[in-house]
């Protein structure tokens, strides 16, 4: 199981993590006690950021995303991993994105833990008011002005976050203002439903898997008729050609036979010349002219439908040995 925890300071994740690591057996990964260990491994990343760290700078979100990288492929987070602090902003969810998708790996949740500000600096006044009464020092970081800056930075960098993995469908909203048993029982319910719609899912892709494994004879049998069916349209197709060739030769020879047949008997008479014999004459042979070429197209047709036959046995045969 592969997680990520949103809430504004104060939410109460790091609660809720050490709950989850405890019941599912993942690792929580903070970015902080990953880039310590890196550095102190001197793996190559870890080296650049001891550098980037210190000369004071931020270490680059790709410095950042190569050390999860590595840290995700040890044993201990086989079985999957929170993580914590990471990402803060929407550049650096693309990068993991990327990341898992490299690595054939699968984000099952975002869990946010909505809170109401105003609740949570109330709270903050009067345990810092509690611990004055008693005495006792109050850190520099657990102060009303403090938790209010906190909070504007994460309205501004982490906050867009929760659109991101929304439009994802990965994002899951809890209500974190209840008891921290009834968070811990909302999440561990919510999880639970992710975790059967994927075992639904995946049964879904098993089942179409076996159904095409066990019928792999369709697709050669389809392609062999296909080549079948091609193999005899060629062999019709070209005897089809072939005779119309031999009609559109045919034709020509026997009208030009009958044109010059006519045009000698019209030279040969001798009133030929005069009124409307010349044009009955010519209009005689046009006739004689149109009827033998549809003698000899009638022909041509009749000696294609042969040829075609003759030509689509061999077609037949060819199938038959296939």
């Amino acid at each position: 199981m592969r997680l990520i925890l949103l809430g504004p300071p104060g939410a109460g994740k790091g609660t809720q993590a050490q709950r989850l690591v405890q019941r599912h057996g993942i690792v929580q990964l903070s970015t902080g006690d990953m880039l310590r260990a890196a550095v102190a491994a001197q793996t190559p990343t870890g080296l650049i950021a001891k550098d980037i760290m210190a000369s004071g700078g931020l270490v680059p979100d790709e410095v950042v995303v190569s050390i999860i990288a590595d840290r995700i492929e040890q044993d201990d987070a086989k079985n999957g991993f929170i993580l914590d602090g990471f990402p803060r902003t929407v550049p650096q969810a693309e990068a993991l994105d990327a990341l898992l998708k490299k690595k054939k790996l699968k984000l099952d949740a975002v869990i946010e833990l909505r809170v109401n500000e105003s609740a949570l600096l109330a709270r903050v006044e009067k345990r810092v008011a509690e611990m004055l009464e008693r005495g006792e020092s109050v850190r520099a970081d657990d102060t009303p002005e403090v938790l209010s800056k906190r909070l504007a930075n994460y309205r501004e960098q982490t906050e867009p976050l929760v659109h991101h993995y929304s439009d994802k469908r990965k994002l899951i909203t809890i209500d974190g203002m209840m008891p921290i048993e009834e968070v811990t029982a909302e999440i561990e319910r919510v999880l639970a439903a992710v975790t059967k719609a994927d075992e639904t899912t995946q049964a879904a892709k098993r089942k179409v898997a076996a159904k095409r494994a066990a019928s792999p004879s369709k697709a050669p049998k389809a392609a062999k008729k296909t080549s079948s069916k091609g193999a005899k349209a060629k062999v019709k197709s070209k005897a089809k050609s072939k005779a119309r060739r031999v009609v559109k030769k045919a034709t020509k020879k026997v009208a030009k036979k009958a044109i010059g047949k006519a045009a000698k008997k019209v030279s040969k008479s001798s009133s030929a010349t005069r009124g409307g014999s010349k044009k009955k004459a010519a209009k005689a042979a046009g006739n004689r002219t149109g009827r033998a070429a549809k003698a000899v197209a009638g022909r041509g047709r009749k000696a294609a439908k042969k040829v075609a036959k003759r030509r689509s046995k061999p077609a037949k045969r060819l199938t038959k040995r296939r």
